[in-house]
């Protein structure tokens, strides 16, 4: 039996160094754009240990406390369960000082369009009381979009209650 030997030709000289750095470029073009596509989803904390995700930039000034945010949102308890939704409501208005500690601070995090995700710790929500669906010492999950807001002192102006 006879075996029939192909030639191969050889690698000239230099291309093998040439692979390996393209590889190398490659993989770093790589690296830098999975960085520079998740570089404005890093999740912050605030002193108050308050989590906040922005996932959308809105425009203008932030919600101050004397103002009423109107909102769109879905509160989540750490399992998923849904426990609260605008859905199907339409935008909700909310003084900004009228609600859990956690709350009110992340919505003077944002301002007009803005859409973010929160984590609101037990003792900025309701702490070891719950409330409703909410167990005691529970962290709470929010996606909020800060639709638009109005300055409480423009409504009390217009003989509107705080709570619209």
């Amino acid at each position: 039996m006879s075996t029939t030997a192909v030639p191969i030709k050889p690698v000239a000289k230099g291309s093998l160094a040439k692979l390996w750095i393209g590889l190398a470029l490659l993989v770093a073009a790589a690296g830098a754009a999975a960085w520079a596509g998740t570089s404005g989803m890093a999740v912050l904390t605030t002193p108050s240990g308050l989590r906040y995700q922005i996932l959308k930039e809105g425009q203008g000034p932030n919600a101050t406390a004397e103002d009423v945010a109107v909102i769109q949102y879905e509160g989540r308890l750490p399992d998923g369960t849904v426990f609260d939704s605008s859905e199907g409501k339409g935008p909700v208005p909310l003084p900004v000082a009228g609600s859990i500690p956690g709350f009110s601070e992340a919505l003077q995090l944002m301002n007009k369009g803005a859409k973010a995700r929160i984590w609101i710790p037990s003792d900025l929500a309701y702490g070891p009381d719950g409330s409703g669906p909410i167990p005691p010492n529970s962290e709470l999950e929010f996606d909020v979009t800060l639709v638009d807001r109005v300055p409480l002192s423009a409504l009390r102006g217009q003989g509107a209650q705080p709570g619209m």
